[in-house]
């Protein structure tokens, strides 16, 4: 060991190497291939990972501003290719890669971010089967979103005319690709969904490529669509593309002129059926009113037309019946009552006063009022005294009282 060299700290060894990196023009700006694993997205918002491979492995780290530019959520297992400049964390003493961005190795960013929406929302149910609404078989009024000026438009008006015309189209046009074109689409679905101006929605586009088509991958439009009470179909592109919207539509259409077919019947082929049921209608009417003549015949046939003055045979026994109860009941009532008329006499009768002055008796009476002590006469007292059949006038000339 030299002594005259001064020995450096473990902080100053590890600084002096991170300069040099720094320092290094290569390791400023690298391409690394790897696997991630060991993946950590903490509430921070820095992404740390392990770039690996068969032969090795470093740490790697990817700052908050950075990683809220990308386009998709890094996984462990995900192949990438990142970019970024390797250096040295002085206070750990470990070398790693700051990486400013992340790259899929082998599919494309599109695909990466479609394959991890649609897995999201497989996982929350939105394409389950059992959510899905039945398209009407017989709908009135179509509601088409998809631009006025393409193919897509004009083939759905051909067919819808052709094979249902009784059915109404109604346009929402909206943009089909570009940075405005998810928004309108959102737009439509809610405005049909609002208004309730149709009975299924067509949402779609004709073909064109992954960066054409991406619109129909937002996912607040399949959320929006899942979350509509009006049955949406999906026709997006030609039979060989797929986007979240056919995933989560409740019917996916390989074509818009293949979604006009699933949203109305075929008038010709209803032709047939419609005459099948007209015949079956005419034959149950003319059943129904052979059996309403049958019945009017035996209306007509019946005692009640023919001889209607034999229903009232019955009714007039019936009030000859009543006459004569009511008859017989008034002899009764008023014999009773005369029962009563004469007991009640007889009480009068005996109550009468004249039959008791008719017996020897006599009423005396002063100034009108009656007598009925001698108590109440004075001597010289004038008195009317009242018999059975005349009134004397008297004078009292004296009282005696029994003792």
């Amino acid at each position: 060991m030299r002594a005259d060299r001064e020995p450096l700290s473990v902080f100053q060894l590890n600084e002096y190497l991170r300069m040099r990196m720094d320092s290094d023009e290569l390791l400023s700006g690298v391409l690394v291939r790897g696997e991630i694993s060991n993946f950590s997205a903490p509430r921070s918002g820095h992404l740390y990972f392990t770039l690996k491979d068969l032969d090795g492995q470093i740490r790697a780290v990817m700052f908050r501003t950075q990683a809220s530019r990308l386009g998709f959520v890094p996984e462990d297992g995900m192949k990438v290719i990142v970019s970024g400049r390797v250096s040295v964390y002085s206070a750990g003493g470990q070398y790693q890669i700051y990486v400013n961005e992340i790259q899929p190795d082998g599919a494309g960013i599109l695909a990466l971010q479609f394959e991890q929406l649609r897995r999201k929302l497989e996982a929350e149910g939105l394409f389950d089967p059992a959510r899905k609404k039945a398209i009407p078989k017989f709908p009135r009024r179509i509601g088409v979103i998809t631009s006025q000026t393409g193919a897509a438009i004009c083939d759905i008006r051909n067919i819808l005319s052709r094979r249902f015309p009784l059915a109404q189209l109604i346009l929402y046009p909206s943009a089909v690709q570009g940075e405005e074109a998810a928004e309108q689409l959102i737009s439509g679905v809610l405005a049909f969904q609002n208004s309730g101006l149709a009975d299924v929605i067509i949402i779609g586009r004709g073909g064109g490529s992954a960066e054409d088509l991406w619109a129909f991958n937002d996912e607040i439009l399949a959320r929006v669509i899942a979350d509509c009470s009006i049955p949406v179909i999906s026709a997006v592109g030609h039979e060989v593309d797929f986007t979240i919207c056919d995933f989560v539509a409740d019917l996916r259409a390989p074509t818009p002129s293949a979604a006009a077919e699933l949203a109305v019947p075929d008038m010709q082929e209803l032709k047939p059926i419609f005459l099948s049921y007209a015949e079956g209608m005419r034959r149950r009417l003319l059943t129904k009113l052979d059996g309403e003549r049958r019945y009017l015949n035996q209306l007509a046939s019946s005692r009640a037309l023919s001889r209607p003055e034999a229903l009232l045979d019955p009714l007039r026994l019936h009030v000859a019946d009543l006459e004569r109860r009511l008859l017989q009941f008034g002899k009764l009532y008023l014999a009773g009552k005369r029962n009563d008329l004469a007991r009640v006499a007889a009480k009068l009768e005996g109550m009468n006063p004249l039959k008791v002055l008719s017996r020897g008796y006599a009423e005396a009476e002063k100034n009108g009022a009656v007598v009925s002590s001698v108590k109440e006469l004075q001597p010289n007292d004038s008195l009317s005294v009242r018999f059975s059949d005349g009134v004397a006038d008297v004078i009292v000339k004296s009282t005696h009282t029994f003792s």
